[in-house]
């Protein structure tokens, strides 16, 4: 299969592909939560509730009604303690920054498109990965969500690639849907939120278990 096709694009999503930022995440959800009086929630818990944005995040962590109203409000204090704790515990996966420098070094087109506010994909890919990734796109770009395809037709124009030639790399199925949508090949990465089991189900092309793997398509 894979002498059949030619790549020279790949396109990452951020939490669970690149970086693990989990307990960030979890830590600043239960800080909102715990500014309004809502139960706190565990680390496994946040886990399955991340992967559609920090709105959907919040949403999922609280109770089962809550207004909307309340929602944006818990969710700017989320947002704002985010933005300052974001790199507390983040880290990059083991093994991400030989996979990019591999990458690089063949001459490979990388981005980033994810569902995180793009006011923190862009201070954290510039931290992590500047050296060999220059183009972002996260959440408030007026641009819809994933696994809406616009976000990696975005990136691909900036890149100046083309879906046929791109590879997609996530770690759930919503990833595995916009790599779909935008025509791209789905790979799913099993080390992040989601297991390999429902990588397969949603349709992942090739699902690898650590990043040095992704080179056998290049």
């Amino acid at each position: 299969m894979k002498q059949n096709l030619f790549f020279d694009t790949v396109i990452f999503d951020l939490d669970g592909t690149l970086l693990n930022s989990l307990q960030d995440l979890a830590a600043s959800t239960n800080f909102a939560l715990c500014r309004f009086g809502y139960p706190q929630r565990g680390i496994d818990e946040v886990r399955r509730f991340v992967g559609n944005g920090g709105r959907m995040l919040i949403t999922r962590a609280l109770p089962e009604g809550t207004t909307s109203e309340e929602i944006e409000k818990v969710f700017d204090v989320f947002a704002g303690h985010y933005e300052l704790h974001m790199r507390d515990h983040t880290r990059p996966y083991p093994g991400i920054d030989e996979m990019l420098s591999a990458l690089s070094g063949r001459g490979i087109r990388m981005g980033v498109v994810s569902n995180k506010m793009n006011d923190a994909v862009v201070p954290l890919i510039d931290f992590w990965f500047g050296r060999w990734i220059k183009v972002a796109v996260g959440e408030g770009n007026g641009i819809p969500k994933k696994p809406d395809p616009q976000g990696v037709r975005k990136a691909l124009s900036l890149l100046g690639s083309v879906p046929e030639h791109t590879v997609y790399v996530g770690d759930s199925d919503v990833d595995v849907a916009t790599a779909k949508n935008s025509g791209a090949f789905p790979v799913g990465c099993s080390w992040g939120f989601r297991d390999r089991v429902l990588l397969e189900r949603a349709g992942a092309q090739l699902v690898i278990d650590f990043p040095k793997e992704l080179l056998q398509l290049f």
